[in-house]
């Protein structure tokens, strides 16, 4: 066999490989090593960084009654934002279970002591025995058991990030909307359960407890559309947090009102001393000085 048609049979074997998988991943720098299997084995490089973000929004489920539009939309515009804040980010859409798995390895494995570190999910949610799970796009949901076996643990995700060393983990979840999968089982959608915080973390969810969202039809959700402009004019990022989730309920006249949930025991600013840029950094609870 001639190398030329060596190196065509590998080229071809390659193109399938990369149409086989099912989220599209967009780092932010050439340089980063890719989300693959060599992330889920524990093969990544740590990545030194002191503002790093995954997010992920989920648009196209197969197995879903209509896509949710809003949700790459969404992602898109925090992404945006972000990244002129000084993040690090990978985005992912429309992930399945090893890509939310292995982007959420590739994340731990950036993490470092003086990390702040901001997850978003958008997609749909289910609750079961009380804890929330997120949904992949490839998601064969017909059970209670299929949500715990199929679904991403938010628990799961927050004490991968509390091992992980983050000295600061935000997390925005955004799955509080009736679903074709909760519904095939239960005779109504039951929303998602309270979402337990642990040490240095806070939560903003898109509904209370219990609570289903309905998506409406504009270009970003009533969250985002709140969140983006609260990132930009708050000072600090759990005052952004609070201020949208009474923006959310102002504007849906009470029938949405977001969940915040913090144990953050310092200020995390958005603006530091020594720059007009909107730039996340901390401040020490002791000193009131940046660290």
């Amino acid at each position: 066999m001639t190398l030329p048609r060596i190196l065509g049979e590998v080229a071809v074997l390659l193109g399938l490989l990369s149409t086989g998988l099912g989220g599209t991943i967009r780092l932010e720098k050439p340089h980063n090593p890719p989300m693959s299997a060599s992330v889920c084995s524990g093969k990544s490089a740590s990545l030194d960084a002191d503002r790093i973000a995954l997010v992920i929004g989920n648009a196209t489920y197969p197995d879903a009654d209509s896509p949710l539009p809003q949700m790459t939309r969404d992602a898109q515009g925090l992404t945006n934002v972000l990244r002129k804040d000084g993040f690090l980010v990978d985005a992912v859409d429309n992930a399945t279970r090893i890509d939310m798995t292995c982007a959420i390895d590739h994340l731990s494995a950036r993490v470092h002591l003086n990390s702040i570190v901001l997850v978003y999910f958008g997609g749909f949610g289910v609750q079961s025995d009380g804890h929330n799970y997120l949904i992949p796009v490839d998601a064969k949901i017909w059970s209670e058991r299929d949500v715990r076996r199929q679904g991403v643990s938010i628990d799961r995700l927050l004490s991968q990030l509390e091992t992980s060393g983050a000295r600061v983990r935000l997390v925005v979840i955004e799955a509080s909307r009736r679903n074709p999968y909760e519904r095939r089982f239960r005779t109504y959608s039951h929303g998602l359960a309270p979402i337990q915080t642990s040490e240095d973390a806070l939560i903003l969810s898109s509904a209370a407890p219990g609570q289903v969202v309905e998506d409406l039809a504009e270009p970003h959700s009533q969250l985002m559309t709140a969140l983006l402009s609260q990132i930009e004019s708050a000072k600090g990022i759990e005052e952004a947090f609070n201020n949208t989730r009474n923006a959310v309920a102002a504007a849906t006249q009470g029938q949405q009102i977001p969940a915040v949930s913090s144990t953050l025991t310092e200020s995390v600013n958005l603006r530091p001393a020594w720059s007009g840029a909107p730039v996340f950094s901390v401040r020490s609870a002791a000193t009131g000085r940046p660290d």
